[in-house]
């Protein structure tokens, strides 16, 4: 819960500062609220924001629920608002941002923890894939599937989103080749790595049809999770061809989201079902840079 109060406490105060620039440097206004009357808006997020937000910060439940709330309401009218008219795009990033981390510091403040076993609830829970051929086929097409999905589609939006929202910035034309040739090493690295879980492991990269056996060779004889780092490049290498830093950030987040959500709940469903064959391995290679092979 401290960390959650603390977080409130620094949201108030970076409301409060916001304010004041909002209604003393014409250049922030302009970026984050575009044409909106500061005073109307101010006459509603100053109390169910700020005030809120510092209330909040002394562990009052029903403040951090207005608060986060409020955010979430704003983000979404924002974004609403710079879609139509193409500004205030900066004040939807800010609020975006205090949107995921006052849905955590809520979760903090209610419950004392962040419950990262919803991420691997339900259809994407951990469950072992059905013994038997077929799996190379089905790792296939989850990767066409993904790819299409995390590398082509929510980029395209992403990076089409920043160009309509004003929020660009502009990224030296070097970083596109540079882009080319990371996003062809680590798709390489993606099909080895997946390739190698539906062969050797008798499964699928999905949580939902997880490999039968434990995988150390292949590229999982230098890294842990080879599969992860290879998406994370790519996410970054791709919005660097775009020329989009926001796609480059999105890639950044699914990494922290994957190592510090998801990462844990893996690691202990191996545990449990690989022992101290697991123990041995995980102690032996690194999780996120190559080193030399296991054993």
């Amino acid at each position: 819960m401290r960390w959650g109060r603390g977080y409130f406490a620094a949201q108030a105060a970076a409301g409060a500062v916001w304010w004041v620039a909002v209604f003393t440097v014409p250049f922030v206004r302009d970026a984050t609220l575009g044409s909106l009357d500061p005073v109307a808006v101010a006459a509603f997020d100053v109390p169910l924001f700020v005030l809120a937000s510092a209330v909040a910060a002394f562990g009052i439940r029903p403040a951090a629920w207005i608060a986060t709330g409020w955010t979430v309401l704003v983000a979404l009218a924002l974004a609403g608002y710079a879609t139509v008219t193409n500004e205030a795009g900066w004040g939807v990033l800010l609020m975006g941002a205090a949107v995921g981390a006052s849905l955590l510091a809520l979760c903090l403040v209610v419950r004392g923890r962040i419950p990262t076993e919803w991420i691997v609830a339900g259809p994407f829970g951990f469950k072992l894939a059905a013994p038997g051929p077929g799996h190379a086929a089905a790792t296939a097409v989850q990767i066409v599937v993904m790819w299409g999905i995390f590398l082509g589609i929510l980029p395209a939006i992403i990076a089409g989103v920043e160009g309509w929202w004003g929020v660009s910035i502009p990224l030296p034309v070097l970083l596109g080749p540079v882009g080319v040739v990371l996003l062809v090493l680590a798709s390489g690295l993606g099909i080895w790595s997946a390739a190698t879980m539906s062969v050797l492991g008798d499964g699928t990269p999905l949580p939902s049809a997880m490999p039968n056996k434990l995988v150390i060779a292949g590229p999982y004889r230098f890294i842990r999770n080879p599969m992860a780092v290879a998406g994370i490049v790519q996410g970054a290498a791709v919005g660097l061809i775009l020329g989009s830093w926001l796609v480059v950030v999105y890639a950044l987040l699914g990494s922290l989201l994957w190592n510090y959500a998801v990462r844990p709940h893996e690691e202990r469903d191996l545990e449990s079902r690989f022992g101290a064959e697991y123990t041995r391995y995980r102690d032996s290679v690194w999780c996120w840079i190559p080193g030399l092979p296991a054993g």
